[in-house]
């Protein structure tokens, strides 16, 4: 018989000893310059960001927590502190086409500039034009054109007047305008005088009259040319008078910006835009109180003659660093928004709005992967922009064809970006495999990992990485003492007492809460003791207790069935672990078996009710195989045998219940009574052998909180696989009583091992022949299956007992 010792306290709980840190308050460490355990993300950081090649943007995988941001920003700071300034960015009116804004690059400082160099001139150019047109020079020159041409249509009216004369006709004004009347004695005839001529005096009038119509009617046709004529001229004499003020306004702006051909054409434009404006008789600045007017034909609004500044970067110090929180399409590539008019909207290039991708241009731009591709259009539009090295600012609707409603088309922004995406492992994974575009666009993968191994060296870092969160955070100095409980917090964190987690979110909790239990027990406390650390945690588990409470509670009323003394076959305390909001707690769960003549079949209860996931169902496939194979290599396994989860109601998975549903099984072929003061947790192999499983330490502790609330007696104690040894990291309260020899843990490696220690009996190795000992545990379940294989194939065929394999039915019927 294997003879299987419980594990020593030091075993239970790697401590740290607050001596070897080497300090004794945090206040004494310097900060930890760089991240600690991520050396081989950032170099994949590094390089990501310093490659210059199209496509190597970064997608940076980790679990929550784990820092990944901090170390992004911080890396990313540095390399932009080495790199130029980027361009401001600026929209202007495209005077050709105004649907069209131009794109204006420049210098980094220089857009604001001339913004407000524009606003400047906008609010000097209303005054400066009514005082060039109401000057008595201009105003007398226009009064002299007007004149002159009043005088040119009467004397071309006079003379038509006295040509007419000579036959007989004189040249009247009325009301309805120039008529011809005959004359008498150089007097326009009476109408009696008219009645008394004869009907051939009559006609021989009324064809010169006709005659003379004829001639004034041409002569009125010359009169709009003449006129077209006046109103160049008035041009002119506008365009004289305009030419010198707006020279003036615009000298300031020329000289500031001779350096800026693109600033200099559209000065040129505008002052041109300007006379043309005031030539068409629009009215200087009518419409400043509403701008979308200038859409409307005929209006004229100075408006236009601003800069929409997109980006500023006169306070930015090398490259930008921009975060995107709100990662929607608008908000990555930019929006075109729109004021309502009667019938409509209306838009124009002032309010265009900047995206992320704007900001960032020249720089970096850090998106979170998830919420990224829960926005619309918006993976598809940064992709787009990824790739043509250009942001195109359009509205998703008519990116895919589908709207019809008409609005600007921005010149695009040259996109001269460095992509950082940060996400889960699993989002990274998905993308690889699904979309062939993200392998091109994030050649970069930067990896962090979760924990960090546990030396002495590592302890040291992690204490000044403690101490760096502690500064930052405003709280007070930690003792060497309250680090070494934050050290061991940390390693029952990773699940490993032999690592440490860098969840350095999850810590920095722990340290605030540390810190309000510290002040609130001593308003004057200098720094943060291991009494703060122990209150911090009990806080933390008694805010969360309510499900485990409920079901230690339903437990010793005696509603959940589960037996902490005596002995029965069939019958094993599994361990399982529940996660709940990201707390885990740990229960036993009670688990029978039962064994019968069949066909061997080994039913899972919670499989056939579809409430065993997939991997619990494989660990049950495991122990039949392994079942099979030691016990029935030279005889059919003629068992039919039953496993339970009892009292479950919902969804079972994992396989770390195969070793108790196995002992469990076990236990009802030998009928060899099981002790249900103690609890098992673990997977086996086809082999019998015990393989490692999770959430060892709250499986524990769950079993210990029965026994203890039921009372200590000294045999009650929980197996696990003995590779889960180095993973750990108990309450000091479930330490303290296996070192009073209260309560214990074994290690086992193989179902042997943990057979034995459940029922008393000897395992049974089998000899050279490959007999087992008798009376061991391994031949009396070989014993039981060879009694069932000849109850179910006797010697004599006549002797065969009727027996039918149940028809298993599914639980749909057809109708």
């Amino acid at each position: 018989m294997t003879t299987t010792t419980a594990l020593t306290p030091p075993q239970l709980r790697l401590c740290c000893d607050p001596a070897c840190l080497g300090f004794s308050s945090t206040d004494e460490l310097a900060d930890l310059p760089g991240g600690l355990g991520q050396a081989r993300a950032e170099a994949a950081l590094q390089f990501g960001l310093s490659m210059p090649h199209q496509g190597y943007h970064v997608f940076v995988l980790g679990e929550p927590g784990t820092g990944r941001h901090a170390t992004v920003f911080r890396l990313l700071q540095e390399q932009a502190a080495r790199a130029p300034t980027p361009p401001d960015l600026c929209y202007i009116h495209n005077f050709e086409d105004p649907r069209t804004p131009r794109l204006l690059r420049l210098p980094a400082g220089r857009g604001i500039k001339l913004r407000n160099a524009l606003q400047q001139f906008v609010r000097e150019l209303t005054p400066a034009i009514d005082a060039a047109l109401d000057a008595d020079t201009h105003v007398d020159r226009v009064q002299a054109l007007q004149d002159g041409q009043k005088k040119r249509e009467e004397e071309a009216i006079a003379a038509l007047g006295q040509a007419c004369a000579a036959d007989g006709l004189c040249l009247l004004t009325t009301p309805e305008g120039f008529v011809f009347a005959p004359t008498l004695d150089d007097k326009p005839m009476t109408p009696e005088a008219f009645e008394a001529l004869s009907e051939a005096e009559h006609q021989a009038i009324e064809r010169r009259v006709e005659s003379w119509s004829l001639k004034l009617a041409d002569l009125l046709a010359d009169f709009p040319g003449w006129r077209q004529e006046l109103q160049k001229s008035i041009e002119r004499a506008e365009r004289q008078a305009l030419t010198p003020v707006l020279a003036h306004l615009t000298r300031g702006l020329r000289r500031h910006h001779a350096d800026l051909p693109e600033v200099l054409a559209f000065i040129d434009a505008i002052s041109a835009d300007v006379i043309t404006c005031v030539a068409r008789g629009s009215v200087p600045g009518e419409d400043e109180e509403n701008p979308d007017s200038e859409l409307e034909q005929g209006k004229f609004s100075f408006h236009r003659y601003q800069v929409n500044l997109l980006v500023d970067h006169s306070q930015t110090r090398g490259a930008p660093v921009i975060r995107e929180d709100n990662p929607g399409f608008g908000n990555l590539i930019g929006s075109i928004e729109h004021l309502p008019m009667p019938g409509g909207h209306a838009t124009h290039f002032n309010l265009i709005r900047a995206g992320a991708l704007h900001r960032a241009s020249g720089g970096y731009l850090v998106v979170d992967a998830g919420r990224l591709l829960t926005q619309p259009y918006a993976w598809d539009g940064l992709k787009r922009a990824l790739r043509s090295s250009r942001i195109a600012i359009e509205p998703p609707a008519e990116a895919q064809g589908w709207s019809s409603q008409a609005t600007l088309n921005p010149e695009p922004a040259p996109c001269q970006v460095k992509v950082v995406l940060v996400g889960e492992r699993e989002l990274f994974y998905l993308l690889t495999e699904n979309d062939p575009d993200f392998v091109e666009l994030f050649k970069v993968a930067a990896d962090f990992d979760d924990e960090l191994l546990r030396t002495q060296e590592n302890e040291n870092h992690y204490a000044r990485l403690l101490a760096t969160l502690a500064r930052r955070g405003g709280l007070l100095p930690f003792s060497a003492e309250a680090v070494a409980l934050l050290i061991e917090a940390a390693a029952r964190h990773a699940e490993h007492a032999l690592r440490l987690s860098l969840h350095t979110r999850h810590l920095s909790d722990l340290m605030r809460e540390a810190d309000y239990h510290a002040r609130a027990e001593n308003g004057d406390a200098s720094r943060v003791e291991a009494q703060a650390i122990s209150a911090a945690l009990a806080a933390r588990a008694r805010r969360a207790d309510r499900y485990p409470r409920h079901v230690l509670e339903s437990t010793l009323e005696g509603c959940t069935l589960i037996s902490t003394d005596g002995e029965r076959a069939g019958q094993a305390n599994a361990l399982v672990v529940v996660e709940l909001a990201g707390e885990r707690y740990g229960h036993p769960v009670r688990v029978t078996a039962t064994a019968r003549v069949g066909d061997g079949d080994v039913v899972d209860i919670e499989r056939e009710t579809e409430l065993g996931g997939a991997i619990h169902s494989k660990g049950v496939l495991i122990l039949t195989a392994f079942l099979a194979a030691r016990f029935a290599r030279h005889q059919p396994l003629s068992l039919a045998a039953s496993l339970v989860f009892e009292q479950s109601y919902g969804q079972v998975e994992g396989d770390s219940a195969s070793l108790a549903e196995l002992c469990a099984l076990l236990s009802a072929l030998a009928q060899a009574p099981i002790r249900q003061s103690l609890a098992l947790t673990g997977s086996v192999n086809q082999f019998g052998e015990v393989q490692v499983i999770g959430g060892v330490n709250e499986k524990i502790e769950g079993f210990y909180d029965l026994c203890k609330a039921r009372g200590l007696t000294g045999t009650q104690g929980v197996l696990i696989p003995a590779a889960s040894v180095a993973h750990l990291m108990l309450r000091p309260d479930v330490v303290e009583a296996a070192e009073r020899g209260q309560f214990h843990v074994w290690p086992v490696a193989t179902v042997d091992e943990a057979m034995e220690l459940l029922t008393g009996l000897p395992a049974g190795t089998p000899d050279s022949r490959g007999h087992l000992p008798r009376g061991s545990l391994n031949e009396r379940v070989a014993r039981a299956l060879a009694e069932m294989t000849a109850a179910l194939h006797p010697a004599h065929p006549e002797e065969r007992p009727v027996w039918r394999k149940p028809v298993r039915h599914n639980r749909f019927s057809a109708s």
